[in-house]
């Protein structure tokens, strides 16, 4: 029987048919991986997720975590998850051998991973922090480091956070007053109050790796001077084993809207509570060089955003296939040309507006899951293509499309969600049915990792800009031969490949456009308009991919890929006409409201 959580079928589709995950085995990196271990991990992942993650979505938003003041408390479905998800390797799938890792592609993992967080986005989250962890340590610390904390990680032994935030300042980290004071054995203590922190304690995994933000005493003002600490809630000992707990607690926990399974924190490092080696003061180890901890951080940000992506698309998926299936199961009303009141009700799935809105939320989903697993498989290419140019070529457009495949997923994947709960009615509106979960679950995805504005001023502030704006002529170039082979494919694929072309023709010529203002404050007033603009154009252009690829096949789920297609191009392209008038008009109605004036 099919999953509600997510199709397999479309799956393989995205991977075989259209990303040809195959080809990579012939490079050296992925040399021991076949189809064979691809689907056998898939198989896999679909089977944990689906009786070990979707079991306790419920419960785990029901009962949600608790803080006693000393413990954190979290009900044990969450921890035997993550124990099994760590059985069967998951958090070291794209890890280096070196590290126990099975190497695999990033796409391959990307689409494991989806299975997880379409699920249950609470418990999977506790992973996706811990490999992003590892990962950030694997790239930028000490061998010492990556021996004691990041080898841990990849077992799932230990769990990871990231510690940025603070409760006077959020995005805003030049303003972080986290300090870390240099010890003559090499280590630092640090002192400081945290804000925002998910996974930031529990009892679930052997020890917790923070990775801490803070400035040293003789650091410069600003993000110039923050550099990167690992502070472990257990000290660690060369053997491995755990030493003494570290100056670390809680002053509290939040309680979220959703994604509850979660816990989300306000550490404190170095209050007094514990005295390692006799005295207060949280134990960290500098990561890399000082002053560099923001630049080692956006390795596991860039990272963060694409689960972000993942997470959002995943929800949206569970969201949408439930519906569907309720769709087809509840039976009300007649067809409009139905007078005879004593015919049998049609289930709502024959009525068109239902339609519609199932048809929107596959757009949105298929369409989202397609960009996560495109920006996967660039990482792939960065990683281990086979020429210098083409490991660049992929790096550029990554840099571009990252902001967009955090935001775009999360945004639309809201709209998708709350078409779930429309699609039920006022039983969607009820806790009896998960839709209202996934609706709540979903609102974090525009907020964390870089809230939907942030996202808008990294693309237009600095990615469609850097280097001359390579990164962006490459992907437009990307676009370019996918427009091509659509008109030569002819048909519906050649008017597509038509309206694709004029609007990137327009996304290009509003940008220069911006650059030329010359005022940072006007340019940037409409960014967040830009950004949606950005996000409908790649999304219209990842459907043009899949459906060259799709061509004239028969079957349901080809013509159910046409469809969606077709919907996309005709309800969703169109509505970057206004957007780009809107930007390219340069409107400062928002810039020239006045406090005052609320």
């Amino acid at each position: 029987m099919a999953s509600n959580l997510l199709s397999a079928r479309n799956l393989e589709f995205l991977l075989y048919e259209w990303l040809d995950v195959e080809r990579l085995s012939a490079r050296e990196r992925f040399a021991e991986h076949s189809r064979e271990s691809y689907d056998a991990l898939l198989q896999l992942s679909e089977q944990l997720a689906t009786d070990h993650f979707a079991t306790h979505f419920r419960k785990s938003d029901e009962q949600e975590p608790t803080f006693d003041g000393e413990t954190v408390h979290l009900i044990p479905e969450i921890g035997e998850a993550l124990k099994r998800f760590a059985e069967m390797d998951g958090f070291a799938l794209q890890a280096d051998e070196e590290y126990g890792g099975m190497q695999l592609p990033a796409t391959v993992g990307t689409a494991a991973s989806t299975w997880f967080t379409a699920a249950n986005i609470g418990t999977a989250c506790y992973s996706f922090l811990t490999i992003a962890n590892a990962s950030l340590l694997v790239a930028h610390a000490s061998d010492e480091i990556k021996e004691r904390y990041a080898r841990p990680m990849f077992e799932g032994r230990f769990f990871g956070t990231m510690a940025m935030s603070e409760p006077h300042a959020g995005t805003s980290l030049g303003d972080v007053t986290t300090r870390a004071i240099p010890q003559p054995d090499g280590s630092h203590r640090v002192f400081g109050s945290k804000m925002w922190i998910s996974g930031g304690d529990h009892e679930i995994a052997e020890n917790i790796v923070h990775l801490v933000l803070a400035k040293l005493p003789d650091a410069p003002a600003g993000t110039k001077g923050i550099s990167l600490f690992v502070v472990p809630k257990f000290l660690v000992n060369a053997d491995g084993s755990l030493g003494e707990r570290n100056d670390v607690v809680l002053s509290s926990i939040n309680h979220k809207l959703g994604s509850r399974g979660t816990v989300n924190t306000a550490p404190v490092f170095g209050d007094g509570a514990f005295e390692p080696g006799g005295r207060r003061g949280a134990v960290g180890y500098l990561v890399g060089e000082p002053h560099k901890g923001l630049k080692y951080m956006f390795h596991m940000m860039n990272a963060a955003r694409l689960a972000v992506g993942t997470a959002a698309t995943g929800t949206a998926s569970a969201a949408y296939l439930k519906s569907l299936e309720y769709a087809r199961s509840r039976p009300q009303g007649r067809a409009l040309t139905q007078g005879d009141q004593s015919t049998p009700q049609v289930e709502i799935i024959e009525h068109t507006d239902v339609r519609r809105m199932l048809l929107a939320q596959k757009s949105y989903v298929e369409g989202a899951l397609g960009l996560t697993l495109f920006c996967a498989s660039l990482l792939d290419d960065e990683k281990t293509a086979e020429t210098e140019e083409a490991r660049a070529e992929a790096a550029k457009v990554l840099g571009v499309l990252t902001p967009i495949v955090k935001s775009w997923p999360s945004q639309w994947g809201q709209e998708s969600t709350s078409l779930a709960i429309q699609v039920l009615g006022g039983a969607g509106y009820t806790r009896d049915y998960d839709v209202e979960q996934h609706w709540r679950d979903q609102r974090l995805n525009p907020i964390h990792e870089g809230t939907h504005g942030v996202q808008a001023l990294d693309l237009l502030g600095r990615k469609v800009l850097m280097d001359g704006g390579a990164g962006l002529m490459a992907l437009a170039g990307r676009m370019e031969k996918t427009i091509a082979a659509a008109r030569e494919a002819g048909g519906d694929l050649g008017v597509y490949a038509d309206q694709l072309k004029a609007q990137l023709d327009r996304v290009g010529e509003v940008t220069f456009g911006l650059v030329g203002l010359g005022d940072p404050e006007k340019m940037m007033a409409n960014a967040t308009t830009y950004l949606e603009a950005a996000g409908h154009l790649v999304i219209a252009w990842i459907w043009l991919e899949q459906l060259l690829v799709v061509g004239e096949q028969p079957g349901d789920f080809y013509d159910g890929k046409r469809q969606a297609g077709r919907y996309f191009f005709a309800t969703e392209l169109p509505k970057i006409t206004p957007m780009l008038d809107l930007v390219a008009a340069g409107d400062l109605t928002a810039y020239e409201m006045q406090d005052a004036w609320f």
